[in-house]
């Protein structure tokens, strides 16, 4: 099995939408992806993930399977701190400075899986927000044919296919979605990689005799904006 990771276009948060531009990206994103087609298409339940997926469905005249638990507002609700750079309200764990410098600290990494244990996190309640991430990643991929052995980097591989099947769904809440998806600790993954508008992040899924372990092809490949000469600019800051 093949599986695309998709973060949705260019977004307007309020109201829950695309812009310009990222209608324009999930119209290349569709290109991409006819390529050699998708046998199965999941989306979270916001407006902006599924008016990104609909291009992709219609070219491949699929319908796109809404997948609740995948909707950015629990992990915006669940994995957020009070900002630290005197601006009101709150950010994402990965964007607040002190808690990135606390993420790859010592203390946490020694902690490994169970990092929401940091006396810091006594009043936080990450370990239920992560394993919300984990059951829903478990549960899709189970009705895939792949039982994950939880915090082992494996999964049993119950029913073998060559499907290729993609999520659309959000920034945040895939970093979540991919740290539990590979079992990789979360402050590892989120402070280390990003999602780009349309970035595409590809699995393979590869039975070795009854075990998969699931590789990473590409992280964040945004090969289709620059095919159909879009602005290059990574999260619309860098020029990469």
């Amino acid at each position: 099995m093949i599986f695309y990771f998709i973060r949705h276009g260019d977004p307007i948060y309020d109201p829950d939408s695309l812009t310009p531009l990222g209608r324009l990206q999930a119209e290349a994103l569709a290109k991409r992806l006819s390529y050699y087609g998708l046998d199965e298409v999941y989306t979270s339940t916001s407006n902006r993930a599924m008016l990104t997926a609909k291009p992709t469905c219609d070219i491949l005249k699929l319908e796109a399977k809404p997948l609740d638990f995948a909707n950015e507002k629990y992990t915006w609700a669940e994995l957020t701190v009070e900002r630290d750079d005197g601006v009101p309200g709150v950010t994402w764990l990965f964007y607040n400075r002190h808690t990135t410098e606390l993420f790859n600290s010592k203390q946490i990494r020694d902690l490994g899986d169970r990092w929401y244990d940091h006396p810091e996190f006594k009043d936080k309640n990450f370990e239920k927000a992560i394993n919300r991430v984990y059951d829903g990643c478990d549960a899709l991929f189970s009705s895939l044919g792949y039982e994950h052995e939880r915090y082992t980097g494996k999964y049993k591989t119950v029913k073998p296919n060559g499907k290729r099947v993609a999520l659309f769904a959000h920034q945040g809440f895939g970093l979540a979605f991919l740290s539990c998806m590979l079992d990789i600790p979360y402050p590892m993954f989120c402070t280390h990689f990003d999602i780009t508008p349309t970035g595409m992040t590809v699995v393979e899924f590869q039975d070795f005799g009854g075990v998969t372990v699931p590789k990473v092809l590409m992280h964040s490949s945004d090969s289709h904006i620059y095919r159909e000469g879009l602005p290059l600019r990574y999260n619309n800051v860098l020029k990469v």
